[in-house]
C-alpha cells in the first residue's frame, strides 16, 4: 500500500507564503502525475495544480503566478509553494498521486491515493 502524508499548513496573514509538502511512502515504484486540490467548505474539489514526472506543470488559473508546484523524485514528494495568499484561497488541500505503482507481496499494483488534507485558513 500507499500512504500519503501532508504538511505545512497553517493560519496566516492574506499576503503571505506557505509551504505545503506531501511525502508518499510504501513499496513505490514509480509515480506519474502528482497533484495538489482543495476544497472549501460548501464547495467542490478543485484542482490547484499538478506536475508531471518529467516536470512539466499545470495550474489552475486562480493561482497563477502565486503558487508554484515542484517534485522530489528520488524522496516521492511533492510540494506547493503558496505565496501571496488570499482570503479565497482558505480551503483544506488535498495532495494526490491519480497512478502509483506500488509492489505488493510480488505482485505490482497500480492505485489513486490521496492524502488527508491540511488546512489553510487565510485571515483578511
Amino acid at each position: 500500500q500507499v500512504q500519503l502524508v501532508e504538511s505545512g499548513g497553517g493560519l496566516v496573514q492574506a499576503g503571505g507564503s506557505l509551504r505545503l509538502s506531501c511525502a508518499a511512502s510504501g513499496s513505490i515504484l514509480s509515480a506519474n502525475d502528482m497533484g495538489w486540490y482543495r476544497q472549501a467548505p460548501g464547495k467542490q474539489r478543485e484542482l490547484v495544480a499538478s506536475i508531471t514526472s518529467g516536470g512539466s506543470t499545470n495550474y489552475a488559473d486562480f493561482v497563477q503566478g502565486r503558487f508554484t508546484i515542484s517534485r522530489d523524485n528520488a524522496k516521492n514528494t511533492v510540494y506547493l509553494q503558496m505565496n501571496s495568499l488570499k482570503p479565497e484561497d482558505t480551503a483544506t488541500y488535498y495532495c494526490n498521486l491519480p497512478r502509483v505503482w506500488y509492489s505488493d507481496h510480488s505482485r505490482t499494483r497500480v492505485g489513486n491515493y490521496w492524502g488527508q488534507g491540511t488546512q489553510v485558513t487565510v485571515s483578511s
